[in-house]
Protein backbone atom coordinates (compact mmCIF):
# COMPACT_ATOMS: atom_id res chain seq x y z
CA UNK A 1 0.00 0.00 0.00
CA UNK A 2 1.39 3.13 -1.28
CA UNK A 3 1.83 5.82 2.06
CA UNK A 4 -0.64 8.43 1.44
CA UNK A 5 -2.46 11.97 3.78
CA UNK A 6 -5.64 9.26 3.65
CA UNK A 7 -3.43 6.25 5.40
CA UNK A 8 -1.96 8.61 8.24
CA UNK A 9 -2.97 9.46 11.51
CA UNK A 10 -1.05 11.96 14.09
CA UNK A 11 0.74 9.87 16.27
CA UNK A 12 0.94 6.90 13.85
CA UNK A 13 4.04 5.20 14.40
CA UNK A 14 6.18 4.71 10.84
CA UNK A 15 8.69 2.60 12.52
CA UNK A 16 11.66 2.00 14.97
CA UNK A 17 15.32 0.93 14.11
CA UNK A 18 18.87 0.68 15.96
CA UNK A 19 21.93 2.04 14.11
CA UNK A 20 25.14 0.53 15.24
CA UNK A 21 28.35 2.76 15.17
CA UNK A 22 31.88 1.75 14.65
CA UNK A 23 34.59 3.89 14.67
CA UNK A 24 35.53 2.45 11.33
CA UNK A 25 32.37 4.38 10.36
CA UNK A 26 33.40 7.58 11.52
CA UNK A 27 36.88 7.19 9.89
CA UNK A 28 34.61 6.36 6.65
CA UNK A 29 32.70 9.39 7.27
CA UNK A 30 35.27 11.77 7.89
CA UNK A 31 37.17 10.58 4.93
CA UNK A 32 33.45 11.12 2.71
CA UNK A 33 32.72 14.61 4.67
CA UNK A 34 35.79 16.38 4.73
CA UNK A 35 35.11 16.56 8.82
CA UNK A 36 38.37 15.08 10.15
CA UNK A 37 38.37 17.00 13.49
CA UNK A 38 40.71 14.39 15.28
CA UNK A 39 37.39 14.33 18.14
CA UNK A 40 35.92 11.73 15.85
CA UNK A 41 38.45 9.05 15.88
CA UNK A 42 41.21 9.53 18.09
CA UNK A 43 40.70 8.45 21.76
CA UNK A 44 43.84 10.83 23.50
CA UNK A 45 42.79 13.90 21.68
CA UNK A 46 39.51 13.57 22.38
CA UNK A 47 40.12 13.34 25.79
CA UNK A 48 42.65 15.94 25.79
CA UNK A 49 39.86 18.49 24.89
CA UNK A 50 37.55 17.13 27.77
CA UNK A 51 34.97 15.00 26.04
CA UNK A 52 34.63 12.07 27.55
CA UNK A 53 36.00 9.54 24.37
CA UNK A 54 35.68 9.87 20.90
CA UNK A 55 32.45 10.96 19.63
CA UNK A 56 30.35 10.46 16.46
CA UNK A 57 29.66 13.20 13.70
CA UNK A 58 26.50 14.99 14.18
CA UNK A 59 25.61 15.06 10.80
CA UNK A 60 26.75 11.66 10.26
CA UNK A 61 24.13 10.81 13.46
CA UNK A 62 21.62 13.07 11.74
CA UNK A 63 21.85 11.72 8.28
CA UNK A 64 21.75 7.77 9.98
CA UNK A 65 18.73 8.57 11.59
CA UNK A 66 16.77 9.93 8.64
CA UNK A 67 17.15 6.63 6.56
CA UNK A 68 14.16 5.20 9.00
CA UNK A 69 11.87 7.89 7.03
CA UNK A 70 13.56 7.76 3.75
CA UNK A 71 13.55 3.43 3.82
CA UNK A 72 9.84 3.77 5.15
CA UNK A 73 8.68 6.77 2.10
CA UNK A 74 10.46 4.68 -0.29
CA UNK A 75 11.71 7.42 -1.51
CA UNK A 76 15.13 9.50 -0.40
CA UNK A 77 13.47 12.60 -2.31
CA UNK A 78 10.39 12.76 -0.66
CA UNK A 79 12.23 14.30 2.01
CA UNK A 80 11.45 18.05 1.48
CA UNK A 81 13.04 19.29 4.47
CA UNK A 82 14.98 17.84 7.85
CA UNK A 83 15.93 19.64 10.67
CA UNK A 84 16.82 18.98 14.35
CA UNK A 85 19.08 19.83 17.02
CA UNK A 86 22.35 18.65 18.27
CA UNK A 87 21.75 17.62 22.29
CA UNK A 88 23.95 15.09 23.70
CA UNK A 89 27.22 13.62 21.93
CA UNK A 90 27.20 10.12 20.94
CA UNK A 91 30.34 8.03 22.34
CA UNK A 92 32.03 5.57 20.21
CA UNK A 93 34.26 3.40 22.38
CA UNK A 94 36.73 1.30 20.61
CA UNK A 95 35.85 -1.78 19.70
CA UNK A 96 38.72 -3.26 16.93
CA UNK A 97 39.85 -6.33 19.14
CA UNK A 98 35.76 -7.28 19.11
CA UNK A 99 35.24 -7.12 15.01
CA UNK A 100 31.74 -6.86 14.04
CA UNK A 101 30.61 -5.03 17.15
CA UNK A 102 29.39 -1.44 17.24
CA UNK A 103 30.96 1.13 19.82
CA UNK A 104 27.51 2.41 20.08
CA UNK A 105 24.33 1.89 19.25
CA UNK A 106 21.44 4.96 18.60
CA UNK A 107 18.17 3.59 18.44
CA UNK A 108 15.40 5.97 16.33
CA UNK A 109 11.63 5.66 16.51
CA UNK A 110 9.70 7.41 13.84
CA UNK A 111 6.02 9.38 14.08
CA UNK A 112 3.91 11.38 12.10
CA UNK A 113 3.83 14.69 13.51
CA UNK A 114 1.42 16.36 11.48
CA UNK A 115 -0.16 16.23 8.06
CA UNK A 116 -0.58 18.60 5.60
CA UNK A 117 -3.45 17.52 3.10
CA UNK A 118 -3.53 20.52 1.12
CA UNK A 119 0.53 20.16 0.34
CA UNK A 120 0.04 16.15 0.56
CA UNK A 121 3.17 16.09 3.15
CA UNK A 122 3.29 15.15 6.68
CA UNK A 123 5.93 15.88 9.03
CA UNK A 124 7.69 12.74 10.85
CA UNK A 125 9.24 13.22 14.42
CA UNK A 126 11.58 11.39 14.69
CA UNK A 127 13.46 10.32 18.45
CA UNK A 128 16.97 9.42 18.43
CA UNK A 129 18.31 8.43 21.83
CA UNK A 130 21.74 6.75 23.18
CA UNK A 131 22.48 5.48 26.03
CA UNK A 132 19.05 5.89 27.36
CA UNK A 133 19.20 9.88 26.68
CA UNK A 134 17.84 12.02 23.57
CA UNK A 135 20.69 13.33 21.55
CA UNK A 136 18.70 14.47 18.81
CA UNK A 137 15.66 16.81 19.93
CA UNK A 138 12.82 18.54 17.78
CA UNK A 139 14.47 15.91 14.71
CA UNK A 140 11.74 16.73 11.96
CA UNK A 141 11.35 15.76 8.66
CA UNK A 142 8.84 17.08 6.15
CA UNK A 143 8.12 14.36 2.92
CA UNK A 144 6.07 15.03 0.37
CA UNK A 145 3.26 12.07 -0.12
CA UNK A 146 2.51 10.04 -3.65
Amino acid sequence: MAVSTASLEVGQQIGSTTIGITRQDLVRYAGASGDLNPIHWNQSFAEGVGLPGVIAHGMFTMGAAVQLVTDWIGDPAAVVDYQTRFTKPVIVEDTTAQPGEPGAVVEVTGVVGAIDTERSTARIDLTVTFAGQKVLVKAQAVVKLP
